[in-house]
């Protein structure tokens, strides 16, 4: 018997925002193959380093680890994008910082996950956010090319938000920077993809979309 735990944000932790609609941890469980369980350890509104302590409550029978976390990292530096600066020089100098300073703190993250010796994969933040504005979209690219890098390096799957939540109404209506019920679906649907098709032995670094 499988047991799958989700780790991280509110990607996973999204039921403040369905209404009374099925949140992501409620579709995964109903789309896991017969015996297998799911749990969900990610909570709203935590970054990156908060995995550390979502892992301290790790069932002992966990046997499969899907974390999906970062948003509120690339959140967090929304201020820098009303900073004045006077070169673009300067400005990559700052996303520079902002992009090390992540990689830091998710390649930490990483290793504690892994270090549990259970199969692992990690999600990418999705950037097509209705009314999300181009300067916010290539920011996120910093964050995502950290999560890329960290997972390939560990020789794990990753799984590709931005070529799945690409629509409108895969975002809440209540916080457009929430995953919708439809939302949910694909994700937990890409989600069920890896855990059933994926040789975690194999040690490939495969992209899931």
């Amino acid at each position: 018997m499988s047991h799958v735990v989700l780790l991280g944000d509110s990607i996973f932790d999204n039921a403040a925002y369905v209404n009374s609609g099925p949140a992501v941890i409620d579709q995964l469980r109903g789309k896991l193959p017969d015996g297998w369980r799911a749990s969900l350890l990610a909570v709203d509104g935590h970054i990156t380093m908060n995995v550390l302590t979502q892992l301290e409550n790790l069932p002992g029978d966990a046997t499969l680890l899907v974390v999906s976390v970062g948003g509120n990292d690339a959140l967090s530096i929304s201020p820098i994008f009303s900073d004045a600066a006077s070169s673009v020089a300067e400005v990559f100098d700052r996303f520079a910082i902002i992009q090390n300073n992540f990689r830091r703190d998710y390649a930490a993250m990483l290793a504690k996950v892994l270090s549990h010796n259970k199969p692992a994969t990690v999600c990418t933040i999705y950037d097509a956010i209705p009314g999300l504005d181009p300067p916010r979209v290539t920011g996120l690219a910093l964050f995502n090319d950290v999560i890329f890098r960290e997972a390939f390096r560990a020789r794990i799957p990753v799984i590709d938000l931005r070529l799945i939540c690409t629509q409108t109404a895969d975002y809440a209506d209540i916080s457009p920077i929430e995953p919708s019920i439809q939302g949910g679906d694909k994700i937990t649907t890409a989600i069920v993809k890896v855990l059933t098709r994926h040789d975690f032995s194999a040690g490939q670094r495969v992209v899931y979309a």
